[in-house]
């Protein structure tokens, strides 16, 4: 399934005292990757909101390996898990400037129409631009 690479320069306020990222800091950099993973499909979650189309997240897990810490630049590695239903998977390797992984992660997403607030399919627009 289609890959994404992104890389994100740890900031100072990401970390606690002891220069470590903070736990709840790697939803934001999977959150990150996701978001980018989707632009270079060429959908955006603006354009899909502005259509009626929400996508929260339902389940996440992160397995934490290794710490990063302030000014390591990372590498979040985002992939598409299965074709997309009414739900969206994706799994995520953080690792760090020498290769080593620091997380291993997967969150569930859902479709979920604005009007009704009820799950919908996939947009057809997102599964043709993964087809691609």
């Amino acid at each position: 399934m289609k890959i994404d690479e992104i890389q994100i320069r740890v900031r100072y306020g990401e970390t606690d005292q002891m220069g470590v990222v903070y736990h709840g800091n790697y939803a934001l950099y999977l959150e990150m990757g996701r978001i980018e993973w989707l632009r270079k499909l060429g959908v955006s979650y603006k354009s899909m909101e502005e259509n009626g189309v929400m996508l929260p997240v339902v389940y996440l897990s992160i397995n934490y390996k290794k710490s990063a810490v302030y000014d390591d630049v990372i590498n979040v590695k985002t992939q598409l898990k299965n074709r997309p239903t009414a739900k969206i998977e994706f799994e995520y390797e953080i690792t760090n400037e020498k290769g080593e992984i620091l997380t291993l992660a997967s969150t569930t997403l859902v479709f979920i129409d604005m009007k009704t607030n009820k799950p919908m399919k996939a947009p057809q627009y997102i599964l043709d631009a993964i087809n691609n």
